[in-house]
């Protein structure tokens, strides 16, 4: 315990109080060096994060008291940029701030953060996991604050003109307003029973505008969150709203292919616009208020008279649905983004295209324009933003930091920020001016469903999406080569006992053995007819099990690649699988909900283990062979006794589906991953939860060294993270569990 931390435990509440919400007094009485002193000090951070009258926008707050441009406000600005990077988690967990500084700030050599980091690791009395490496996203760059709250993918973003809030729109049914300045949470709508695909403000600020899957548009108060009425009319799901720039009329596009007119002073619909074949997925209306710009899954543009609701023409170009539309502020140009992956630029004056922006490597799921006209901001289903030139069509930067599909961009009015909403579930802002690029931390391309150790413990094999499976050096945590071949995602990763070879399963329905030395392709072992999920390999080396979509589980030959067996019994997805030590028994885990035990000598299955509520996506099994381990969508862990099928523990702390589960190679601690982005650590013998750490996306993947000291997660980011289990001997952990 450092000696601010000393002073402040043997200090009255009002004592307290004084010495974490005094820090302004410092500055007024120019008592400067003091003031950096306390802002670079962990216990300080620590304390005032945790305290119930303050938190960490508190904290965040402190570091705008002086604002002199010199070395050492420059260091603040960086610890207040990572604050405010992942104030969301420590809104909910203010004991992870060692974590996550060690995840964002190990890089940087400034002596005082360095300071900072080594105070944090000796704070630590109890078992933490410790970065070994950055895998979170640095301070200094474009991404300023990520809002997290709703419980479903963000669908649909829009801000006030003011600039001051943000409004987001979810398939969690929800409409929730941000402050944009503190990332608070102001108010959360209900009452659509539906996605919310789309949301907008009246120009006023008043007013929030909102549409949904169930089919209506709903007129909301920006001040009380109050629902004030709803229009029908629409026979299906309403896929945009815009609003007139005075503020009158609302305009809706839908999924039954028209777009609507309503009156907000009457409540009542004026006129209906019929002329696309498809869906209609997005509406913009020109500023000077007078033509409707309507996108279309029928590839099309239409541009509509909003006086007499005619067609005025149809833009074509095209080849694929067209997602967003989006008019300059001159009224003289139209953006739209494709299902094609390009974003073209249309003079609306003559109809015809004036450009293409290519860049993006998946669908363009949204554009808007900059107050000024000059940048065209667009997201995408490849995880990115990226903000264009309109004059040139030169990409001018590439925003990464969602780790799923960015589905909606909004840009404030100042020009400064863009915000942006994911299937990550959060809503992103974004600094626009800053002259630094962020720090890209990209191990793989995309999601990583696959991470192990060698038995050796020397190197790291990790799968992806991206369809290559990559291999690390343990000590390094570089990249030492890339091994190339499936034609589809990398689900799973193995290596076998002597190290020598890697096996690998992909969503191409094949599995791979390579040289682990050569990263050479030995074999592919072909016989699944749906994607394959999850391998094991025995402990003799000798044979590989496999699960698939297709309800199965394979036994192989690994030296001739010849299927020995099939063990069917799953009625859906088989999405785990594991061998135990001696080589006797499978262990499967089920989309049916089920755990099966099998023989792998004969293929006879042995008890089914049944209680997890719904799909289980991982198991693993203790090293002594009596315990089964299985991590399910119901977003428990259990622990099932091998000999009689008995449900020993049930694990609860994750807030969504564990997707992973690894035991230790002690056998105390069980390991599990999930797609509320956090890696935990559990006792096995009395199934507390032990240690936890945050990442940025869904924690897909996760293994253990062969020490037990170091753990190895993938994450949807792409980013690896190699966390180093420390604050005690692991020999008294179960005595930490049990108090």
């Amino acid at each position: 315990m450092g000696k601010f931390a000393e002073k402040l435990a043997s200090a009255t509440p009002a004592r307290q109080r004084a010495m974490l919400g005094n820090i302004h007094t410092l500055v007024g009485s120019k008592q400067l060096e003091k003031y950096y002193k306390l802002l670079t000090n962990f216990d300080f951070l620590a304390a005032k994060v945790q305290h119930s009258e303050f938190g960490v926008q508190a904290l965040i707050e402190d570091y705008d008291l002086v604002e002199y441009n010199n070395e050492k406000v420059k260091t603040l600005k960086l610890i207040q940029g990572a604050l405010r990077l992942y104030a969301h988690v420590l809104e909910r967990d203010g004991a992870q701030l060692a974590e996550q500084l060690w995840g964002r700030m190990q890089d940087f050599v400034e002596p005082e953060i360095q300071r900072l980091l080594s105070q944090a690791r000796n704070s630590k009395k109890n078992i933490w996991l410790r970065p070994l490496k950055t895998s979170l996203t640095t301070p200094g760059g474009r991404l300023i604050r990520t809002l997290d709250g709703h419980n479903h993918l963000v669908r649909a973003v829009a801000v006030t003109p003011d600039g001051k809030q943000v409004i987001s729109g979810s398939k969690d049914n929800t409409i929730k307003v941000w402050s944009l300045e503190t990332g608070a949470k102001i108010h959360t709508l209900v009452g659509h029973s539906n996605y919310v695909n789309t949301v907008a403000v009246t120009p006023d600020g008043k007013q929030v505008i909102s549409g949904s899957r169930d089919n209506t548009i709903k007129v909301w108060s920006l001040e009380t969150g109050a629902e004030i009425f709803t229009l029908t009319g629409h026979s299906d799901s309403v896929r945009a709203v815009a609003v007139t720039p005075d503020g009158k009329r609302v305009i809706s596009a839908s999924k039954d292919k028209t777009i609507k007119v309503w009156s907000l002073e009457t409540r009542a619909e004026t006129r209906t616009l019929k002329g696309h074949s498809n869906w209609v997925n997005s509406v913009a209306v020109t500023p000077d208020g007078k033509q409707v710009i309507s996108g279309s899954r029928d590839k099309t543009i239409k541009v509509w008279s909003l006086e007499t609701g005619a067609e005025i023409y149809t833009l074509t170009g095209h080849s694929d649905w067209v997602n967003s539309v989006a008019v300059t502020p001159d009224s003289k140009q139209v953006i739209s983004g494709s299902v094609d992956k390009t974003i073209k630029v249309w003079s609306l004056e003559t109809g015809t295209e004036i450009r293409t922006l290519k860049g993006h490597s998946d669908w363009v799921r949204a554009v808007a324009v900059t107050p000024d006209g000059k940048q065209v901001i667009s997201g995408s289903f490849d995880h990115t933003i990226k903000v264009w030139s309109l004059e040139t069509g030169i990409e001018i930067h590439t925003l990464k930091g969602h780790s799923d599909w960015v589905r909606a961009v909004a840009v404030t009015s100042d020009g400064k920020q863009v915000i942006s909403g994911s299937d990550d579930g959060t809503v992103k802002l974004w600094s626009l001016k800053t002259e630094a690029e962020i720090r890209t931390l990209k191990d793989h391309n995309d999601w990583v469903r696959a991470v192990t150790v060698t038995p050796d413990g020397k190197q790291v094999i990790s799968g992806s999406v991206d369809k290559t499976i990559k291999v690390w050096s343990l000590e390094t945590r570089a990249e030492t080569h890339t091994l190339t071949g499936h034609s589809n995602s990398v689900r799973a990763v193995a290596v076998t006992p002597d190290n020598k070879q890697v096996i690998s399963a992909s969503s191409d329905n094949t599995i791979k053995v390579w040289s682990l030395k050569k990263g050479e392709e030995i074999l592919t072992l072909k016989g699944h007819s749906d994607r394959v999920m999850a391998i094991a390999v025995t402990s003799d080396g000798k044979q590989v099990v496999s699960c698939s979509c297709d309800n199965t589980i394979k036994v192989w030959n690994l030296e001739t690649g010849a299927e020995i067996r099939t063990l069917k019994g799953h009625s859906d997805w088989v999405r785990g699988v594991v061998v135990t030590s001696d080589g006797k028994q499978v262990i499967s885990g089920s989309n049916d909900k089920t755990i099966k035990i099998w023989s792998l000598k004969t293929g006879a299955e042995i008890p089914t283990l049944k209680g997890h509520s719904d799909c289980i996506r991982s198991v693993a099994v203790s090293p002594d062979g009596q315990q089964v381990i299985s991590g399910s969508n119901d977003q428990t862990i259990k622990v099932w006794c091998m000999e009689t099928g008995e449900e020993i523990h049930t694990l609860r702390g994750h807030g969504y589906w564990v997707r992973a589960v690894v035991v230790t190679p002690d056998g105390q601690q069980v390991i599990s991953g999930s797609s509320d982005n956090a890696i935990k650590v559990w006792s096995l013998e009395t199934g507390a939860e032990i240690a936890s750490f945050t990442g940025e996306g869904l924690i897909l993947s996760c293994a253990v060294t062969p020490d037990g000291m170091t753990i190895v997660a993938g994450e949807a980011s792409g980013n690896l993270h190699f966390l180093g289990l420390e604050g005690m001997k692991l020999e008294v952990i179960r005595y930490l569990g049990r108090g």
